[in-house]
């Protein structure tokens, strides 16, 4: 972490003074809080990106060495609640209660201080070691907004650091205030006689001399007062009381839980809050245990829900927020505040009008970029590569040749037609994300998504589809359930990405014409708006509404922006690249053998009778099938350059049609079937084949006429 001195900087001999003292230091809080940054801040390029077992939900752990210790930072899913509502919940809330790591930084959005401590109070029913990182002081203050660190401290029970993680300020404190309270919990742990001693009052007793720091580094933020003469109203040793009425049930199903001595891997009280929201996962946990204690908690439930008139989820959840407000109202003060650039360019993203006007520029602007600055990358690189190589696909000659063409060939396509597209895509994509503009587009066009049936948050995958569909597939774990991203995968499959593109733009516009290569993309989104309408009645539900975190905007930080590309374009490149370079050589090495021309000649019925094609057409196809720009490189390597010499205006255009939607590729194929199963993958990819061959016949015979 480049702004704590001595983080990542650790010798091998200080490694090894760290006499075993290491540490598991958890992330969490909702979205778009700078949980990311401050991850960044902490652990630099020691970092590793995955899934968490089991689950395609992003996993991200880094070490950070600090002061002799060596921390795993373990970044959680940015989330709102401990329900299991989605995966990323399930995720956060397992790892939370059987990891139980030994301190968890909460991080919280200053300028949205009531909402982002519905979370932590959740948190605190978890009873887990906690400190509250209280970030984005600077846009709180831009705001007008003052916070009272000792007020909220004295509320919450817990250590509280403001932070300005973008600056790197305050994240030295966090971390120092982070070890210091884990060190407390291995000490308790090591001696059950004085964790009851070391609990709450230890913390009060750390706070209080050091507790005017904070107004040395951010007296132009908040204000500090003493906590002192507050005295412990709303406060529990696990964390924060509900109501009267409902902590009477709280307390005595806890009580019960306690009596049965079940050994759950979750806290006693967290679970009869749990149980009397009713909870199905933690029913099926207590129920396997103890039935008599399911009864007793539905009747207690059932007493709470009557005596509210609302389901018991409800009555714990209006509990919590109706806390959060009365915190939040009494730590910060709103005072008068001139509205910013940044707020104003807020309004005017979301207007009625304007913000469509936005919206449709910065998506138009996107894809200009990338196909620009990606056309102009690609060009370079297939040069550099042509003067060592010719890569156009090889199909006779040697064997070891062959192979070679084909590793070869395949390497280059990764080089010179993914990477020059996807990673001023990935890059550009990184800053609308980061400056915030990129959530409002969701949010402008997710009326829009919703005629189409998809969620709002479906425009993000399917804009960066565009580039590369593959990336766009695993973009799809923002949308909330299974079925939600496998419709928008479904519909990414279809967008013409830039192989797709280099196939349009070589076969049609370079020998028919630029208004017809448009007019292929306006063919191909008028044809996924239908598939997803059918695939809708395959796949039926209800579309949900967008509710979605939008940050404030803000300036893009170049170093969140510079991990983002290079993560996502390393994965990129883990999967497309060997894919590409084996498929290449496995399908060119088949071609030169002779066992394509029996499959060949078993498609001439449709590519030849139904499409209109050329009778190599078949080959083509399977060729297009690893990569959708062999389609055109192949016949290229066949018959030369000049293809209007080979094929009519209208077989080009059928071809470059047919091409386009057939098969997604060998890599798009792998990601589906990663991301979700071999079925839908095959169902996918059925689904396209059908839509190629209805659509290539129709305007094969349709071109025929006009023609």
């Amino acid at each position: 972490m480049a702004r704590i001195p001595s983080c990542h900087a650790t010798t091998k001999k200080e490694k090894k003074n760290n006499n075993g003292k290491h540490l598991t230091i958890a992330l969490a809080g909702n979205a778009n809080v700078g949980k990311s940054v401050i991850f960044n801040q902490l652990t630099g390029s020691h970092q590793t990106i995955g899934n968490w077992p089991g689950k395609t939900v992003e996993s991200a752990k880094g070490i950070l060495h600090f002061d002799g210790y060596e921390a795993t930072i373990v970044d959680l899913p940015g989330i709102y609640s401990l329900s299991t509502f989605s995966l990323e919940e399930l995720v956060t809330r397992d790892y939370i209660a059987r990891e139980k790591p030994d301190v968890i930084i909460d991080v919280i959005g200053a300028p949205v201080l009531e909402r982002n401590l519905f979370f932590t109070l959740q948190l605190m029913e978890m009873d887990v070691p906690l400190v509250v990182c209280l970030n984005q002081m600077d846009i709180a203050k831009g705001k007008g907004l003052i916070i009272d660190v000792g007020r909220l401290e004295g509320w919450l029970g817990v250590p509280v650091i403001p932070t300005i993680a973008s600056r790197g300020k305050g994240v030295r404190e966090l971390i120092e205030k982070a070890i210091e309270v884990a060190r407390q919990k291995q000490e308790s742990t090591d001696s059950k006689d004085k964790s009851s001693n070391n609990g709450e009052a230890g913390i009060k007793e750390k706070r209080g001399p050091d507790h005017h720091w904070h107004e040395a580094k951010f007296g132009d933020v908040m204000e500090a007062h003493s906590a002192g003469n507050r005295g412990h109203h709303h406060r529990h040793r696990h964390g924060t009381r509900f109501g009267d009425r409902v902590e009477e049930r709280v307390e005595e199903l806890t009580r019960l839980i306690d009596s049965q001595q079940l050994n759950l891997d979750y806290p006693s009280r967290w679970v009869a809050i749990k149980l009397l929201e009713g909870d199905a996962d933690v029913k099926q946990l207590v129920s396997s245990k103890s039935d008599n204690l399911i009864r007793a908690s539905e009747t207690l439930a059932k007493k709470m829900e009557e005596a509210y008139q609302e389901p018991g989820f409800a009555v714990l959840a209006s509990e919590r927020y109706l806390l959060a407000n009365q915190i939040a109202r009494d730590v910060q003060r709103q005072e008068t505040a001139k509205p910013t650039l940044m707020d104003k360019l807020d309004r005017l993203a979301t207007q009625r009008v304007f913000g469509y006007i936005v919206t449709f520029a910065v998506i138009g602007g996107l894809l200009l970029w990338t196909l620009t600055v990606g056309d102009f990358l690609s060009g370079l690189l297939s040069h550099a590569f042509s003067f060592f190589h010719p890569v156009d696909p090889q199909v006779s000659g040697a064997t070891w040749s062959i192979v070679w063409n084909g590793m070869f060939g395949g390497l280059v396509a990764g080089v010179t037609l993914v990477i020059p597209f996807v990673v001023p895509f990935y890059l550009m994509l990184a800053i609308m994300e980061d400056s915030g503009i990129l959530s409002r587009v969701a949010f402008m066009m997710d009326s829009a998504m919703h005629q189409m049936g998809l969620h709002g948050k479906a425009i993000i995958p399917l804009i960066l589809g565009y580039g590369c569909n593959v990336p766009a597939i695993y973009t799809t774990r923002i949308m909330g359930t299974r079925r939600e991203r496998l419709l928008a995968s479904f519909a990414i499959t279809f967008a013409p990405c830039s192989a797709r593109t280099i196939v349009i733009l070589g076969l049609v516009a370079a020998f028919v014409g630029m208004g017809w290569a448009l007019a292929l993309y306006a063919v191909d989104l008028l044809i996924m708006f239908v598939a997803v309408k059918v695939a809708l009645r395959v796949i039926p539900g209800e579309v949900p509404g967008l509710i979605m975190e939008m940050h404030s905007f803000r300036v893009p930080s170049s170093s969140v922006v510079a991990k983002q590309t290079w993560s996502r374009t390393k994965s990129l490149i883990y999967l497309v690249f060997p894919m590409y370079m084996v498929g290449t050589t496995i399908v060119q090495g088949l071609y030169a053998f002779g066992a394509l021309g029996p499959i060949n000649n078993s498609l001439s019925f449709l590519t030849v009778g139904w499409l209109g094609l050329p009778a190599i057409a078949g080959i083509l196809l399977i060729f297009g099938a690893v990569r959708k720009e062999l389609i055109l490189l192949t016949l290229v390597a066949i018959y030369g350059t000049n293809l209007a010499l080979v094929l009519t205006p209208a077989q080009l255009i059928v071809l470059a049609l047919v091409g386009m939607l057939y098969l997604p590729c060998i890599a798009t194929i792998g990601i589906l079937v990663k991301e979700f199963s071999w079925k839908a993958a095959v169902a996918i990819s059925a689904a396209n084949l059908a839509s190629a061959i209805l659509i290539g016949g129709i305007a094969a015979r349709v071109l025929a006429l006009v023609s």
